[in-house]
C-alpha cells in the first residue's frame, strides 16, 4: 500500500479533528494577506481563501498551493486529502489554476486539431517537435478526431535550439497542422520566422511545472505525464461526465 507523504497525514489529522464547513467568517483575509506579506515577501500577491479545516487557509502563490493558520505563523507544504470522498482537495485546485492559465493564453495562440463533427471533448497538450513519445501521441490524431476530440498543442522545445526553429517554422507555415504533421513525421520544414508564442509557451509550462513531455491536461485541469494511449484518455473524458 502507498504511503501518503507525512505532510498530507497532518492535514488528514487536522480534518479528522475539525469542523468540516468552511471557515472564514470571523478572519479578515485582507489581514491574513498582511500577515503573509510581512512573513513572505515573495508572497505578497498570493490569493487566500478558507479551506474545509477550521483556522486553516488556502494560499495560491506563484501557482504553488500550500496551507497556512490564520495568524499566518505556520505553512504547510503538502496534499490535503478530503478521506470521506477519497478526493484529492490540493490536486482539484491545481487543476482550476492549470485551466485559468490556458484560458489565459488562449487558444488563439495554440495551434489547434479539430474533430470530425461535433466537440465532445478537449485536451492540451505540451509537446515538443523531436520526442519520440509526442510523436506516438501525434500518430493517435486520428483517433481523437474521430472521436470528437479537440486537441490543442503547446510547444515545449525541451530538446535544444533545433526544437525551438522548428517549432517556430512550424507556427510560421500557411498551413500550420500540415506543417506539424511533417515535422512530427520526421520531414524537414522550410525554415520559417514570425511573430510566435513560442515563448509565452515555454513560460506558462514553466509556471505550471511541466518537466517533460508528452503532458495531456483534460478538460478539468488534470495532467496527465507523460504518453497515454488515446483510448485510455478517451475513456478518461468520457468517465468525468
Amino acid at each position: 500500500m502507498k504511503l501518503l507523504p507525512k505532510s498530507a497525514l497532518i492535514l488528514i489529522t487536522l480534518v479528522l479533528v475539525s469542523a468540516t464547513s468552511a471557515y472564514a467568517s470571523d478572519v479578515d483575509l485582507t489581514e491574513l494577506k498582511a500577515a503573509l506579506a510581512k512573513r513572505m515577501p515573495t508572497a505578497a500577491g498570493a490569493s487566500i481563501k478558507a479551506t474545509p479545516v477550521k483556522g486553516l487557509f488556502e494560499v495560491v502563490a506563484g501557482g504553488q498551493i500550500m496551507y497556512m493558520t490564520k495568524d499566518a505563523r505556520y505553512i504547510f507544504d503538502g496534499d490535503m486529502y478530503d478521506m470521506n470522498t477519497k478526493s484529492n482537495i490540493t490536486e482539484n485546485a491545481r487543476g482550476s489554476i492549470r485551466v485559468d492559465a490556458l484560458n489565459v493564453l488562449g487558444e488563439k495562440n495554440m495551434l489547434v486539431y479539430m474533430p470530425k463533427g461535433e466537440i465532445k471533448h478537449t485536451i492540451t497538450v505540451f509537446t515538443d517537435i523531436y520526442c519520440p513519445y509526442c510523436r506516438k501521441l501525434h500518430n493517435e490524431m486520428a483517433d481523437y478526431q474521430s472521436k470528437g476530440v479537440k486537441v490543442r498543442y503547446i510547444f515545449v522545445p525541451f530538446k535544444g535550439a533545433k526544437s525551438i526553429e522548428t517549432s517556430v517554422s512550424v507556427w510560421c507555415a500557411k498551413d500550420k497542422t500540415k506543417a506539424m504533421d511533417m515535422a512530427k513525421s520526421g520531414k524537414e520544414l522550410e525554415v520559417k520566422t514570425c511573430e510566435n508564442p513560442i515563448s509565452q509557451h515555454q513560460a506558462l509550462a514553466s509556471k505550471l511545472g511541466i518537466r517533460g513531455t508528452p503532458a495531456i491536461m483534460l478538460e478539468s485541469g488534470t495532467m496527465l505525464p507523460g504518453y497515454v494511449p488515446s483510448a485510455k484518455v478517451i475513456e478518461q473524458l468520457t468517465s468525468t461526465l
